[in-house]
């Protein structure tokens, strides 16, 4: 292995980074304690050439520290939000969705060049951090091959959606894997602590250079075969699980994640081969560890985590869509009635900044504003109904607008009667109101339809058309000092 045992007159590739397997880089080091006999010999000497000038770093350091820890670190959100999901609603499937996340966040960090090298002295070994980013890999392993189980396709299981109860065999089977991991997890500790790796230090080269050590071998053909069963189990149990659901963000995000699964695959191949051949003793296949494999882990690692992420963005994009949406209707019953809050109303800018605990927010909100249309009913005009009725069938609007339309018509009647000190109608002439029975599920988006049709052009026209008092603005129902009468 001419490149340990003699100087290196010609710098080694670059590789491009990857998203998935992260190689970590070292500046270089000065001459350093080597291995006769290729390596593998237990009797060292000292080169009285350095392997690499350590006069200057090949390329600077900043890009690899900025872009390892940038991912890294956005990773360890993500996983932060998933755990704190958990603690929340404890659910094993979210448990095991968060740790697969957390476990290649862990190892984009220990890849950065910065925190390597502070591994690299506090243990005084070389290369100890590369076992730490192949191990967090492995974990993601784990995780993703527990995951292609409990997200076993709907029509294998009674569940219909993953992530929910599996069954008492599927966690047996997680279980089972998990262990065949742990002792593979031993296995590669084991390999590497005892194979030599430490000297010399190699990261950007560390697969070709110790190809031929028997140890360090088998250590990278275990986390490259863990990598690729995984990668392949995660895709064919994604692929047939979006089949059966409808579409919709969670599909493509299933999806997702199956094709990047099978493209990263690509580097599990180009590494075998490129390892292959460095032990075998064939030169010029280099190249497939530096450069190609790269690019498919760097393509599969986007496609993953669009996969994983792209679904819970979306869904918080529209938790927080919603809960803005609903602020034009819950000011309308805040407004006729305050005790219907817990609190004083947010200020716009609140509103905006409104990120976190937006399911709690929206359901308070959603609550708040059904017990406010209870208290309205009783001055709704039943004038306005029928009128609402008419107008919906003139503007061809479906069932779902159709009663959205008339509850915004009822309650801005019921707040201008209930303003005007109309006295309360008896229950038994009380107008009927749609939407009260819907199903829960359904109920946010009707409550969302309510509110986006409160101060429609449509809406006044109703008004105005049904003898209404007025046509009430936004601004003279949310709820200020001067909002109007507390029933």
């Amino acid at each position: 292995m001419s490149e340990i045992a003699g100087p290196v007159s010609a710098l080694a590739p670059i590789p491009v980074p990857s998203l998935i397997s992260p190689v970590p880089l070292i500046s270089p080091v000065p001459p350093i304690r080597l291995s006769a006999a290729s390596a593998i010999s237990e009797t060292p000497f000292v080169s009285e050439t350095p392997l690499i000038s350590a006069a200057a770093p090949l390329i600077s350091e900043t890009p690899f520290n900025v872009i390892y820890l940038t991912i890294g670190t956005v990773a360890w959100i993500a996983a932060a939000l998933k755990i704190r999901a958990w603690l929340r609603d404890p659910s094993p499937g979210l448990l095991v969705v968060a740790l697969t996340v957390a476990a290649p966040a862990t190892a984009f960090v220990v890849a950065a060049p910065v925190l390597y090298r502070l591994i690299d002295r506090a243990a005084h070994r070389g290369n100890l951090a590369t076992l730490l980013v192949y191990l967090g890999i492995t974990g993601f392993s784990a995780g993703a091959v527990a995951l292609a189980r409990i997200w076993t396709p709907s029509g294998e299981r009674s569940e219909a959606r993953i992530g929910d109860r599996a069954t008492a065999e599927i966690w047996r089977q997680v279980r089972h894997r998990l262990w065949t991991f742990a002792a593979l997890v031993t296995a590669m500790v084991v390999l590497f602590l005892t194979g030599g790796a430490h000297s010399p230090e190699t990261p950007t080269t560390f697969d070709t250079t110790f190809a031929t050590v028997p140890r360090i071998a088998a250590f990278l053909v275990i986390y490259q075969a863990v990598f690729g069963f995984a990668l392949v189990d995660i895709g064919r149990v994604c692929l047939g699980h979006a089949s059966r659901l409808p579409a919709g963000r969670l599909r493509q995000g299933i999806r997702l994640i199956a094709i990047g699964g099978f493209v990263a695959c690509g580097y599990v191949v180009c590494k075998l081969i490129a390892i292959a051949a460095a032990g075998s003793g064939v030169g010029g296949a280099e190249w497939l560890s530096t450069a190609l494999a790269p690019v498919f882990a760097a393509l599969g690692a986007v496609l993953i985590t669009a996969g994983f992420a792209g679904p819970a963005v979306a869904a918080w994009t529209r938790r927080r869509r919603d809960y803005q949406a609903l602020r034009p209707l819950w000011d309308l019953v805040y407004g006729a009635d305050r005790r219907l809050a817990l609190e004083e109303p947010p200020s716009p800018w609140n509103e905006r900044l409104a990120f976190r605990d937006l399911e709690w927010r929206t359901a308070r909100r959603g609550l708040e504003i059904r017990d406010g249309q209870l208290t309205l009913r009783p001055w709704v005009d039943p004038a306005v109904v029928p009128a609402a009725a008419l107008a919906a069938d003139r503007a061809g609007l479906d069932a779902s607008d159709r009663a959205a339309l008339t509850v915004a018509v009822a309650l801005r009647s019921a707040v201008e009667e209930l303003r005007a000190g109309a006295p309360p109608r008896a229950r038994e002439d009380q107008a009927p109101l749609p939407g009260l029975d819907t199903e829960p599920a359904e109920e946010r988006e009707h409550l969302v339809r309510i509110a986006r049709r409160l101060y429609a052009p449509l809406t006044d026209e109703t008004l105005a058309g049904g003898g209404a008092a007025g046509s009430t603005s936004p601004t003279g129902s949310t709820g200020g000092a001067d909002a109007g009468p507390v029933v």
